[in-house]
């Protein structure tokens, strides 16, 4: 077990270094394209549509390790307000909710995956790309959010701490 816990972990770890990566990547196609020009150049087509799939991979491939990390942007108005046990209730059911989200656009993703797969579906823009490249993040991101998410409904740690504004 301690194997698929570190396999998982070292999974999560990649998809966030290479989200990382990508960012890097977007600030530096920004710089050169506004260099390209300001020298009069006309950039590159495949560096804008690059920083195209660069958002969106970024996005993708961050947001299961974001969950794990608690960094998503949510709002603990209410859960600062109740007590410890309603605040575990109402975290753990916030929790369910967005497994339930998750699990949805997972299959809906995988199947938009496997269409592409059997259409070959390419994406056209600055060059030709297989569409499946793109919607394989789906279910992958969407089904590990969902067992992050897990982590908030069954385990000790919960999603809400109820310290709003404290260590603002």
């Amino acid at each position: 077990m301690t194997a698929i816990r570190k396999g998982y972990s070292a999974l999560l770890y990649a998809m966030a270094f290479i989200a990382g990566a990508t960012l890097v990547w977007l600030m530096v196609s920004v710089i050169l394209s506004v260099m390209m020009r300001n020298f009069g150049l006309q950039p590159f087509a495949w560096l804008f549509t690059s920083a195209e799939y660069g958002l969106f991979y970024m996005t993708m491939l961050g947001a299961p390790w974001l969950v794990r990390e608690k960094g998503h942007v949510h709002i603990e108005l209410v859960t600062s307000a109740l007590s410890e046990f309603p605040r575990r209730i109402v975290s753990r059911a916030v929790a369910l909710a967005c497994i339930a989200v998750c699990i949805i656009l997972a299959w809906k993703g995988a199947e938009l995956f496997l269409t592409n797969i059997e259409r070959g579906d390419v994406d056209t823009r600055a060059y030709y790309y297989p569409r499946w490249l793109l919607t394989v993040c789906f279910p992958l991101s969407f089904g590990l959010m969902a067992i992050e998410f897990m982590r908030f409904v069954f385990g000790s740690e919960l999603m809400h701490t109820g310290e709003a504004g404290i260590h603002e």
